[in-house]
């Protein structure tokens, strides 16, 4: 049995994954330079010994699962960013660099995500038949690369999602879809604020993911987005909150949430059934480890 069906079998037994921080904002934080509308997207040719460093931070943390650096690697951020020539060389280094942390840690159980966004980075959606064509050329790209998973991730809105679930499902591989949503009025909207939670749910939610995860939403929001999340989807969930915020290309990092301010809240998500757990921009290595120590500490 490979590991990933181990973790399908975990999952369905009710136990708990820990998986990584924020990959991108902890290559920002070790002084790699952000580039204009693709962020922290071609780190991998240019820092690959930061991204691999980060990757091993956050396995010697005790993360179970690590995250590829390709969440803003899609061919038509980088062609907005004048890379779009290194497009698949990217994806496949980010993968391999995330494979070589695993090696170096000595942790084969540690699981490969490859990341799919329809980020904007600012700048405008494609035109969603490029961007069918561009995600589904990524998730090839991601699966040859040898990734386990793909995380589908801050998705926004429906027509980017659906060409986005489309390209990762037509790998094979399993898929988690990610939301990310912000509170309007006491209601939960989709990141763009172009249609509610509740909408994109209704849509979604019965597409063959494995797992739907919400993150790279602020703290204080994740609880009435589960409310909603938990309406309608009863298979495995997960949360991974961000803390700071996003100037482009640059996240800043001011009123970070402490790390244990952040284990209390993860705490709080997992007693409420949620089995997935980690964190996105601006939690880094330190917030994991620390919540490793709170999981760990209640076994």
């Amino acid at each position: 049995m490979n590991a990933t069906s181990e973790l399908g079998i975990r999952l369905a037994n009710g136990e708990l994954i820990l998986i990584d921080g924020a990959t991108g904002t902890d290559i920002e934080r070790r002084g790699v330079p952000m580039v204009e509308n693709a962020w922290c997207g071609v780190s991998a040719l240019t820092h690959g010994d930061d991204v691999r460093a980060v990757h091993r931070a956050h396995i010697d943390a005790g993360a179970e699962l690590i995250i590829a650096n390709t969440y803003a690697s899609s061919r038509h951020l980088l062609a907005r960013a004048g890379e779009e020539e290194h497009f698949a060389e990217i994806n496949r280094r980010a993968v391999a660099l995330a494979i070589e942390a695993r090696d170096q840690a000595g942790r084969p159980e540690v699981l490969i995500a490859g990341s799919m966004s329809t980020s904007r980075q600012g700048g405008p959606f494609p035109d969603v038949e490029i961007a069918r064509a561009n995600f589904a050329e990524q998730a090839i790209i991601l699966t040859e690369a040898g990734v386990d998973i793909i995380v589908l991730e801050m998705m926004r809105d429906i027509e980017q999602t659906e060409v986005c679930l489309e390209g990762a499902l037509a790998t094979g591989l399993p898929v988690w879809l990610g939301v990310s949503c912000v509170l309007s009025h006491g209601v939960p909207w989709m990141w763009e604020r172009t249609v509610t939670l509740e909408a994109f749910m209704q849509r979604f939610a019965a597409e063959p993911v494995e797992v739907i995860t919400v993150m790279h939403s602020e703290t204080e929001d994740i609880d009435l987005c589960l409310e909603v999340v938990k309406k309608h989807w009863s298979g495995p969930i997960g949360v991974y909150a961000q803390s700071g915020v996003f100037e482009h290309p640059k996240w800043v990092f001011i009123d970070v949430i402490s790390v244990e301010d952040y284990a209390e809240a993860c705490m709080r998500w997992i007693d409420s059934g949620v089995q997935i757990i980690g964190g996105c921009c601006g939690i880094g290595h330190e917030h994991i480890a620390h919540l490793r120590s709170r999981i760990d500490a209640r076994s």
